[in-house]
C-alpha cells in the first residue's frame, strides 16, 4: 500500500515539531497561526499517548522553542541541531521518529528545515504526512513551492483536523469526547 493510502494511525506514528522558535517565528508569515495549530497537535498527541520530537535548530542564535512550544511539550524529546535536516543532523537516530513507520510534521520553515527533513525521512522509507495549516515560510511563495516539492516527493499534505480525527479513528467514546470538547468545537 502506497502512503498516499495509509491512514494515520495513533500507534504507529510520531509527531515531528521543526524549529518553532521564538528567534524564527517573528518573521515567519502567519508565524501565530502556524504555532497555534502545532500546539493544538501537540496537545491532542500528548492526550492520545502518540511521542512527540522537537526539534531546535542552532539554539544559540535562534532561541529555544516558544514558549507555548515547551509548555505543551512537556514530556516530548527535544533535540538540538545544526544540519537544516534533522535526518542528515542524526539527532533523530534514538527518538519515536526513527522508531515508528509514519511521521506528522509541523514546524518551519517550510522550503528549508521542513522540506530537507521531509525528503530525508521519505528517503528512509518513512511514510511523511505534512501539516498544512502548521507550516510556515517568510515568504507564500517559498511555502508554495516547498508544498509542491514535498507532495511531489511522496509526502501526504494533510490538515491538522485531519490528522486529528484519524489519531481518533471512532466517536463515541469518551476520549472522543474529551477532545471533541476541548480542541474542535
Amino acid at each position: 500500500m502506497s502512503h498516499a493510502h495509509a491512514r494515520i494511525d495513533a500507534a504507529r506514528s510520531s509527531l515531528l515539531v521543526i524549529d518553532l522558535q521564538a528567534g524564527l517565528l517573528p518573521v515567519i508569515r502567519d508565524g501565530g497561526t502556524v504555532l497555534a495549530n502545532a500546539v493544538w497537535l501537540m496537545k491532542i498527541a500528548a492526550r492520545l499517548g502518540v511521542p512527540c520530537v522537537i526539534t531546535e535548530q542552532y539554539p544559540a542564535g535562534l532561541g529555544p522553542s516558544a514558549a507555548e512550544v515547551l509548555a505543551a511539550g512537556e514530556g516530548a524529546t527535544r533535540v538540538d541541531k545544526i544540519h537544516f535536516s534533522a535526518v542528515a543532523d542524526g539527532c533523530l537516530a534514538s527518538t519515536a521518529v526513527a522508531q515508528r513507520p509514519q511521521v506528522v510534521v509541523c514546524g518551519t520553515e517550510s522550503h528549508v528545515c521542513v522540506l530537507q527533513t521531509v525528503l530525508d525521512l521519505l528517503g528512509e522509507g518513512k511514510a511523511v504526512f505534512v501539516v498544512e495549516d502548521a507550516v510556515g515560510s517568510r515568504a507564500p511563495a517559498d511555502m508554495a513551492l516547498a508544498t509542491a516539492r514535498m507532495r511531489a516527493a511522496g509526502a501526504v499534505i494533510v490538515s491538522r483536523e485531519m490528522v486529528a480525527f484519524e489519531w481518533l479513528g471512532r466517536a463515541g467514546n469518551d476520549v472522543f469526547r474529551e477532545i471533541n470538547q476541548t480542541f474542535i468545537r
